[in-house]
């Protein structure tokens, strides 16, 4: 039994010492060739001399390349979105606009002795240049811009701020102070003028893009700044401002509006522009920045106030021949009417547009084109909209029984 044990021993001590011979043997040709670098394919590497080794970029396949170009062009596209296409169409269009006004003031801290002592310091009035600053888009190529009124109000002088550097000295060529609008120019040829959107068609919940200069003087570059929202509401209407000014069916929008933006375009995801930035809500007297609601005017009116202003210089008065007032329950009774909604006609000049349109006092009109009135208040914002020579259809009530009028707008003859 001893004898067989030993002999088991001296077997596997065999099969030890060549497997570690073995061993020895693979391993030396293994390292051999792993230095010669024939397995450097089965790592992704290509064999390098010892003095470039460590500088060496991996080689990749005209495959793989290709596709890394692709997923690059793919995000380069995400990026150069419906925004920043309508962006770089409309912002080389809009101006700053730096406006120089003249301004009474009264202080009570300085004095002049000698002109008071005759004159006395209310006689003397004292002024003072005050500079108020605006945006504006060219809408023509020999370099007429629109704006809103309240921009260019009272002004002595002003220059406009082109995205290119150039600064160049601009005069008005007409002002419609009830729809909040101007026309200014400047000299030469050649402009980049907008694309005008119709504002009819706009969309709630479509994005609206409001481009202007609130940081002209601020950071003196007329680089125009874009901000992005929605189309919050349509048809806004307000009551007349300072008495004269009437924002009627305003586009509402959450882009922020700053000062500075005011007569600056609301732009579409196309690059058209719908509507004049105007005027924000700001929530408080204290609070002068945007809180997200703005009100811009849509740009069909606005291109019509264009036209007269540039045609004729002012916007022609529109002239109906009729007064109005307001009905209460005791009138609407008088005239067998169920309602007090609409105004009643209490006079019709001869030869007027209403007189050959087929009205009479005791009229109540309750529909113009497509608004409902209810008060007078509604006509005056109506007319914001129609222009001499346009064409009014109306529903009126004549004793009880609705009719169907049409009216034709004539210029007011002073």
């Amino acid at each position: 039994m001893k004898r067989n044990s030993d002999g088991k021993i001296a077997v596997y001590l065999l099969f030890l010492v060549l497997g570690i011979g073995f061993g020895l043997i693979a391993g030396g040709e293994f390292m051999r060739r792993l230095s010669n670098g024939q397995f450097n394919s089965l790592f992704g590497a290509k064999s390098h001399s010892s003095d470039t080794l460590i500088n060496t970029i991996p080689v990749q396949s005209s495959d793989t390349v290709q596709y890394t170009k692709g997923v690059q062009e793919n995000i380069l596209d995400t990026r150069r979105n419906a925004i920043v296409n309508a962006t770089r169409k409309v912002a080389p269009c809009v101006v700053g606009i730096v406006v120089t006004q003249i301004q009474v003031v009264k202080n009570n801290y300085q004095t002049n002795d000698f002109f008071d002592f005759f004159f006395g310091p209310e006689l003397m009035p004292r002024y003072r240049e005050v500079e108020s600053m605006g945006s504006g888009f060219i809408i023509s190529n020999d370099g007429m811009i629109l704006t809103n009124y309240h921009v260019v109000q009272n002004a002595a002088k002003l220059y406009v701020n082109f995205s290119d550097g150039r600064r160049i000295e601009g005069k008005i060529v007409g002002v419609d102070e009830r729809s909040d609008l101007a026309v200014i120019s400047v000299k030469g040829n050649g402009f980049k003028c907008v694309q005008f959107g119709n504002s009819r068609d706009v969309m709630i919940g479509e994005w609206a893009i409001a481009i202007g200069n609130p940081f002209l003087n601020f950071i003196n570059d007329a680089h125009p700044t874009v901000t992005v929202g929605v189309v919050s509401a349509l048809n806004r209407n307000f009551a007349p401002s300072e008495g004269v000014v009437y924002y009627q069916g305003m586009i509402q929008t959450d882009a922020a509006i700053n000062p500075g933006n005011s007569g600056g375009p609301l732009v579409n995801a196309l690059g058209e522009v719908i509507g004049i930035n105007t005027f924000i809500f700001t929530g408080s007297n204290s609070n002068k920045g945007s809180i997200g609601i703005g009100f811009a005017i849509p740009i069909e009116r606005a291109r019509r106030v264009a036209e007269e202003l540039i045609t004729y210089g002012k916007r022609r008065q529109v002239w109906t021949g009729i007064s109005v007032q307001d009905l209460n329950r005791s009138i609407a009774l008088a005239l067998d009417y169920e309602s007090t909604d609409g105004v009643v006609i209490v006079s019709v000049q001869p030869g007027s547009p209403g007189e050959k349109a087929g009205l009479k006092p005791g009229d109540i009109i309750k529909k113009m084109g497509n608004r409902m009135i209810q008060t007078h208040a509604d006509i005056d914002g109506f007319f914001l909209d129609y222009f001499v020579g346009d064409s009014v259809n109306l529903v009126i009530v004549r004793k009880s029984k609705q009719m169907k009028m049409n009216l034709i707008l004539k210029e007011y003859a002073k």
